[in-house]
């Protein structure tokens, strides 16, 4: 049953995304074009997550080893940013998404316009063209999905230390979470690493796609 009601969003799915890009197109916004502007909105997702993630580690950082203070106010603190880092994540994860919706849509365009040439030499160049550019988005996709997977490792420990900060609002308790921040660390800074390299993929297919 489960199978189903996910075959049947799927369909659905696609269709509406057929209608939308059919609509553009008779706005003369084409699915090149579109699919430059998810990517430049991916990459600025991507680039904004970075930022929150960071923010998000230095401040961790200063309630846990800073003494003293309000310690029902540093969790109030530490839980907003923490749930700023999940919106991030998914806004991260939807544009993604949305990257792939228009890419598979343009690929299939572009495959079955090449069949259409009855001049062998323009049929083989926008072969070859093709070719590159769907080698390059491979790489593109590759980064993003490799970004991606390193966002839920590092909300994960974020998570737990906001979680056990609530049931345990005492300067000793919090103190020792201090030995959990290198963990921490590893994970944001792998994050930061892999979205910067996603961030540069992105450049380049973008790049490379406005070329053509």
């Amino acid at each position: 049953m489960k199978k189903l009601i996910a075959a049947i969003i799927l369909v659905v799915f696609c269709a509406c995304s057929s209608i939308y890009f059919a609509g553009m197109e008779k706005l003369g916004v084409h699915k090149r074009d579109i699919m430059v502007d998810r990517v430049k909105a991916a990459r600025d997702t991507q680039n904004e997550a970075k930022t929150q993630f960071l923010s998000a580690m230095e401040q961790f950082k200063s309630v846990v080893n800073v003494q003293g203070g309000d310690l029902e106010k540093k969790y109030n603190t530490l839980n907003a940013t923490l749930q700023k880092s999940e919106s991030e994540a998914e806004a991260v994860r939807k544009r993604i998404k949305s990257v792939e919706e228009v890419s598979d849509a343009l690929f299939d365009e572009w495959r079955a316009e090449i069949e259409q040439y009855n001049s062998a030499r323009l049929k083989q160049a926008s072969q070859k063209k093709y070719d590159i550019a769907r080698t390059k988005y491979a790489e593109l996709i590759r980064a993003m999905k490799k970004a991606e997977s390193k966002l839920e490792p590092a909300l994960i420990p974020l998570r737990d230390q906001v979680l056990f900060m609530k049931h345990n609002l005492n300067a000793k308790a919090i103190a020792g979470l201090s030995d959990e921040l290198i963990s921490v660390q590893t994970n944001v800074d792998n994050l930061v690493h892999d979205m910067e390299s996603a961030i540069a993929e992105a450049d380049k297919f973008i790049a490379a796609l406005q070329e053509e």
